[in-house]
């Protein structure tokens, strides 16, 4: 080839185009990769949604029980609730605040919500006073 001539060979072609396939299976994964950790993220909100909303209605107007209830929502998730009873008073009054004459129980709440078979998870806990020592809400 003479000094003269411009343009390029079929080698200096060949290695940009397989330089540029590599940059863009590299752009294509990274794009896939973002997309899923979105997708991800999603669902862990909803999950933290739910399990508020779960965690919001125990005990209203329910007596508050120790043990575990669990069920299934729409979309594949799956909730667990757990009531345990935490300490009991007899006495009507507790840091200066008159309860009732039944005395209070406190109860720890514990809300996991699954999806994905079990492999992911959320899981909120709260402390609620019951009255008495029965503990209706």
């Amino acid at each position: 080839m003479r000094a003269d001539q411009r343009g390029f060979t079929l080698l200096e072609v060949m290695v940009a185009f397989a330089i540029a396939a590599i940059a863009l299976a590299v752009l294509f994964r990274a794009t896939v990769s973002g997309l899923g950790i979105t997708a991800t993220a999603d669902r862990y909100q909803e999950a933290v949604a739910r399990a508020r909303s779960h965690l919001a209605v125990i005990g209203l107007g329910n007596t508050l029980r120790p043990g575990v209830t669990e069920g299934s929502d729409r979309g594949g998730y799956h909730w667990r609730v757990h009531v345990a009873r935490v300490a009991v008073t007899t006495s009507p009054q507790i840091a200066g605040i008159t309860l009732n004459d039944e005395g209070a129980t406190l109860y720890r709440i514990t809300v996991t919500v699954s999806w994905d078979d079990g492999k992911r998870a959320v899981t909120l806990s709260s402390a609620r006073l019951g009255r008495g020592r029965g503990g209706t809400a």
